[in-house]
């Protein structure tokens, strides 16, 4: 390996880790936030705020007197209550309830109302979900939704001649008018009815009369994005390309490619790939991968790692801010139940478990997706955001859910679990997920 080779490679590994760090540390300090502001307004005192673990690097005391720091290591955080025995807040520190008041004692997360410390432990992972919610909407108010009828906004830089312009407003494609695609069944048969040719005949509405000109297939073999760590990524694909040959043979129309990958096998394709005028040759490699299925379930297709679009950028226009909410809901729950779906799908071995990555799989997404630009970057944010507040919902020892069902046993018995009771538990939960982080980094390492 030359230096030239070795600095290329070491500046990609920093930008990975650096996204991933920055990623990782808004994550968690939204979540952590959410424990300190909701115990705080609940009566608990929090006496360390801190982000990260290990040597601390900074640090202030504010004037309610709760210490906040940043510490060397930056995979996680913390917020230490009055009385915590340890930063997960289950235990006691011994002695630390002696010579206290009432009042005192009522400001410790131990000696809380049941409620207060139920709240202060969900508030986290809510937090985590309310950030997901919020930064969902701020994108789709800003990308705006496809306006009806279909309008072109932007023309795409694309290997054939087109007669369309910015502002078209469509007619008709090849005679037949196109259904709004907010009909999605009718809109998908439509564009499956159209021939695969280069270039189809359109009627558009220019300067308020309908005119005829040429345009390319709607949904040309085009990347608008490249999806990490897959098949496009690792073989040089850049977005904007535009795939015209598979092993030889010229393709039109996004479905073609589909049909090529899909019917591979996971053989390795020869592509023609078009990139700003010039065409490039390619040899990439399908990758296997688990789809969840809108019946439920999971389906295992051969996947480059591409997404697709339009020959132009549709005209937008920025949705009601209750139509983005209410959207952006619906993409935190759909998160969720893939997620569980993916876990209990590979726990019963119907999927493969290499579809659960780990730090450096998160790693490798969080740099690819900064690098395709700052709101894919912000979108995984939410994405791993809701990730991770699900997951601290699990009933483990030691994350927030486990703490949850301690809660639920004392609510039901009148008392909480005996400190050695707790303490078994809790080394049962850390070896739980160490071990999940271990089989996730082994994925990392050894699955294709």
């Amino acid at each position: 390996m030359d230096l030239t080779t070795l600095t290329s490679t070491f500046g990609g590994f920093l930008w990975t880790a650096l996204f991933f760090i920055v990623a990782l540390s808004v994550i968690i300090a939204i979540h952590e936030y959410g424990h300190y502001i909701v115990g705080k307004k609940s009566g608990i005192f929090p006496e360390v705020f801190s982000l990260g673990f290990g040597p601390v690097i900074w640090s202030r005391t504010d004037r309610d007197g709760t210490k906040w720091q940043l510490a060397a290591i930056p995979f996680g955080g913390y917020v230490k209550f009055r009385g915590d025995g340890n930063a997960s807040g289950a235990i006691a520190e011994e002695g630390a309830m002696e010579g206290l008041d009432d009042a005192e004692k009522r400001s410790t997360m131990i000696g809380a109302p049941l409620w207060a410390r139920a709240a202060t432990v969900a508030a986290g992972p809510f937090f985590n979900f309310a950030l997901s919610i919020l930064i969902f909407t701020c994108i789709f108010l800003f990308r705006g939704e496809i306006t009806q009828p279909l309008t072109v906004g932007e023309l795409r830089s694309l290997p054939v001649q087109q007669e369309l312009m910015e502002g078209d407003v469509l007619v008709a494609i090849e005679g037949q008018a196109p259904p709004g695609s907010d009909e999605a069944l009718a809109y998908e048969a439509f564009m499956k009815a159209l021939p695969h040719e280069p270039t189809l005949d359109y009627t558009v509405k220019r300067d308020g009369r309908d005119i005829d000109v040429t345009g390319p297939y709607v949904y040309p073999p085009l990347a608008t994005q490249i999806a990490p760590r897959s098949a496009a990524g690792d073989a040089g694909m850049e977005p904007g390309d535009v795939i015209i040959a598979v092993d030889g043979e010229d393709i039109f129309a996004f479905d073609q490619l589909k049909e090529k990958v899909e019917g591979s096998d996971g053989a390795t394709l020869a592509l023609t790939v078009w990139r700003n005028g010039e065409t490039l040759d390619l040899d990439l490699t399908p990758k296997r991968v688990d789809e969840p299925q809108a019946e439920g379930g999971f389906k295992t297709y051969y996947r480059i790692g591409i997404v697709g679009g339009v020959a132009f950028e549709p005209a937008t226009e920025t949705p009601g801010f209750g139509t983005a909410v209410v959207g952006s809901v619906a993409q935190v729950w759909e998160i969720m139940r893939g997620s569980v779906s993916g876990l209990w799908h590979m726990a019963t071995g119907a999927i493969s478990t290499c579809n659960l990555s780990g730090p450096i799989g998160i790693a490798e997404t969080a740099g690819d997706m900064a690098s395709q630009g700052t709101t894919n970057f912000i979108w995984l944010i939410a994405v791993l955001s809701t990730a991770i507040g699900l997951l601290n919902l699990f009933p483990i020892p030691v994350l927030d859910g486990g703490h949850l069902v301690f809660y639920a046993y004392e609510a039901v018995s009148g008392r909480p679990p005996s400190d050695k009771a707790l303490k078994v538990l809790m080394s049962i939960g850390l070896t739980l997920v160490l071990g999940l982080m271990v089989f996730g980094l082994t994925n990392d390492l050894f699955c294709p």
